[in-house]
């Protein structure tokens, strides 16, 4: 690396351009070979559930990323042999190539061909633009199943920031009911914004939006839960180590301690061995009933323990690794959190999963790869001897 970095630092501006697209026609070379490698695995596979969970495994990627490998490697591999042709000769790279895909999704197989046919190389979005007026041109009458299509896509999506922030977008979300939405958020927005109000627009807009989600707004609030994992030095101000926000990640001590302080808040006691920070026990002083087992998995597994997902615990099934069926006993050390889909693909064929006694799961693909997930510590392990921090 050190002699190529050193190399193209004798190059002149055309040299550097030269060298950029070479090596993006070689990336998209190469991720032509990767669709064709996903695409036989699938091919080989039952269930596109359990192709979709190998490569998120293989190629370290989250679930989404995945399953449009998966239906973007099928879609060249069958109904788009030009595009795949246009990768091997490194004009058309992997996101051109999902452009074109998503544009031909609502077309039969004859007519996707037909609409491979007429697109040659350009840009990202000159590819999109061209693929969709092709596919206009090859199903005229398609209008009404395209845009059929389109809202029965619909979803609603969280997207994880940088620390503290989030982002929750309804996607291709019915364009009138989209408009009025954001009509009703907007007018009440602006209603806010008076002269002694420190907020933007666009802050006032998101507000009232999130309000308007969790019942506020004069209505009804709903209680919400979320789950903040921090050590009591921490909350007491002693130090400033991060705590972790279930199903974000960690953030700052500062924030921590603002959402702890919350008037709804309820403080939970937790027991963690004091050199591995492993949650031991859950403690039983608060008003609500006490803690059973599932409580308490849910509590130390914090997401589902399928490794690469992130889905918070307290929205995940509790399942038995070894199956009740078969001699599965309902305890903590038997029991952990797996959310809707990966509770499915265990029972998949190929896939098995077991739980050592320091609570290591492994699991194993189809394929005979391993991966590993162990329930993250509460707090950094502690020396022996160390003395508590307070």
């Amino acid at each position: 690396m050190g002699e190529v970095n050193g190399s193209l630092d004798v190059l002149g501006d055309k040299g550097a351009v030269d060298v950029a697209v070479a090596a993006s026609e070689g990336i998209a070379r190469l991720e032509a070979v990767r669709f064709r490698a996903i695409a036989q695995l699938g091919r080989h596979r039952d269930g596109a559930s359990s192709v979709v969970q190998e490569v998120a495994f293989a190629l370290s990627v989250v679930d989404g990323h995945a399953g449009a490998l998966v239906s973007v490697a099928e879609a060249l591999t069958t109904r788009l042999p030009r595009t795949l042709g246009l990768m091997d000769r490194g004009v058309v790279d992997g996101f051109g190539a999902r452009k074109v895909a998503a544009a031909t999704s609502w077309l039969s197989d004859e007519d996707a061909r037909a609409v491979d046919v007429l697109l040659e190389g350009r840009n990202s979005e000159q590819i999109r633009k061209a693929a969709s007026h092709a596919a206009s041109t090859v199903d005229r009458d398609g209008a009404s199943r395209r845009t059929e299509h389109h809202r029965a896509g619909r979803r609603l999506v969280v997207r994880q920031g940088e620390v503290g922030v989030a982002s929750i977008e309804v996607e291709d979300g019915p364009v009138e009911k989209v408009t009025a939405a954001y009509t009703r958020i907007d007018r009440e927005a602006r209603a806010l914004k008076t002269g002694d109000e420190p907020r933007t627009l666009d802050q006032l807009r998101a507000d009232v939006a999130l309000d308007l989600l969790l019942g506020g707004q004069g209505g009804k609030r709903e209680r919400c839960e979320v789950f903040l994992y921090m050590d009591l030095a921490t909350y007491l101000g002693v130090n400033e180590d991060p705590a972790e926000l279930a199903g974000h990640g960690h953030i700052p001590a500062s924030l921590a301690r603002e959402i702890a302080a919350g008037p709804d808040t309820v403080l939970r006691r937790i027991i963690t061995d004091p050199l591995s920070g492993q949650v031991l026990d859950l403690g039983r002083d608060r008003y609500r009933p006490t803690a059973g087992v599932g409580e308490f998995v849910r509590v130390r597994d914090r997401e589902c323990r399928r490794p690469g997902c992130h889905r918070v615990a307290q929205a995940c099934d509790l399942d038995h690794v070894v199956p009740w069926q078969f001699g599965g006993h309902t305890n903590a050390d038997e029991l952990i959190d797996l959310c809707r889909r990966d509770h499915r693909l265990k029972d998949e064929p190929g896939w098995t999963y077991r739980l050592a006694p320091d609570g290591t799961l492994t699991v194993t693909t189809p394929t005979g790869q391993t991966y590993d997930s162990s329930p993250p510590p509460l707090h950094e392990p502690r020396v022996a001897d160390e003395p508590p921090p307070f």
